[in-house]
């Protein structure tokens, strides 16, 4: 069974910064790429930023590029998300999903997990 856990998110002041993990099993994250999102209430999903399996090629939002890195430990089958310099506008719920190649997800059924919530203060 695929699943994801996320973790690591907070409440911490703008300017602050947290480490999210997505922590995978029933697959090897070595196999696929990994995409992070974020959904606010009364707001669209959206992504946030991808790591390749292939070519270790890495995408970000413009919105977050700089201030955020995805890094991988695959002996571990978890991905990482580095949030620097936080914003109030960094505020939501965090999710990982499994994809291939970068924000194509395998399928419409591919699962997401419950997320974790960020919450920056100002």
């Amino acid at each position: 069974e695929v699943q994801l856990v996320e973790s690591g998110g907070g409440l911490v002041q703008a300017g602050g910064s947290l480490r999210l993990s997505c922590a995978a099993s029933g697959f090897s994250t070595n196999d696929y790429a990994i995409g992070w999102f974020r959904q606010a209430p009364g707001k669209e999903r959206e992504e946030v930023a991808c790591s390749s399996n292939s070519d270790e090629s890495t995408y970000y939002a413009d919105s977050v590029k700089g201030r955020f890195t995805i890094s991988r430990d695959n002996a571990k089958n978890t991905v990482y998300l580095q949030m620097n310099s936080l914003k109030r506008e960094d505020t939501a719920v965090y999710y990982c999903q499994r994809l291939w190649p970068c924000w194509i997800p395998l399928g419409d059924d591919e699962p997401w997990g419950q997320g974790t919530q960020v919450t920056v203060s100002s």
